[in-house]
């Protein structure tokens, strides 16, 4: 195992998309608003913890339950896709129930930490090194801290149509990681 910086970018910024925390800087306000004080330390740690378990873990949840990496991948990369269509298109395809609580559930999970992170998290595994996916969810968890503790700030330098342009543009970054995922693992699965 070694440290990989164009590794470490690269599955930094597949984060960072899938994360989309600037596109959630709305939700994020309006969740501040409803439920008053969100624990920006509290959110960016526990989802952090989630990842990190999901990229050492995961692995051996799936073979628990007879799926190999590729399999998954080639979901996620589905699940990839649909996320890029609700950024591009500004739908919602999943919908959630509406919170009581905003620190943990939803912005820890699954906001930050969600099942399409869960995926991209194995996924990158099929691809990269572990040290440098954990490096770059580091990354990604300081980056998500600095958004949640200035989201109100953000949102009124950027304002919402700058907000827009963001989510469109990073919509467009994870349809084609989507795409790129589907065609490395699916060759996995035909051999």
């Amino acid at each position: 195992m070694e440290i990989d910086f164009r590794e470490i970018f690269t599955a930094g910024m597949i984060l960072f998309a899938v994360i989309d925390i600037l596109g959630s800087i709305p939700i994020i306000v309006d969740l501040r608003t409803r439920v008053g004080k969100i624990q920006s330390e509290k959110a960016s740690i526990v989802a952090g913890c989630i990842m990190i378990a999901f990229l050492f873990v995961g692995e051996q949840i799936l073979n628990l339950i007879g799926i190999d990496i590729n399999s998954f991948a080639v979901a996620g990369a589905f699940v990839l896709f649909f996320l890029a269509l609700e950024m591009i298109l500004g739908i919602r395809l999943y919908r959630d129930e509406e919170p009581k609580t905003a620190s943990i559930v939803p912005l820890a999970f699954p906001l930050v930490a969600g099942p399409g992170v869960m995926t991209t998290v194995l996924a990158l595994r099929a691809e990269y090194q572990t040290i440098n996916i954990a490096l770059a969810i580091v990354l990604n968890i300081i980056v998500v801290y600095v958004v949640l503790k200035l989201s109100g700030t953000i949102e009124r330098m950027i304002g919402s149509n700058g907000l827009s342009v963001i989510r469109k543009v990073f919509g467009v970054v994870l349809l084609a990681i989507a795409v790129k995922l589907f065609a490395t693992n699916v060759k996995g699965l035909l051999n």
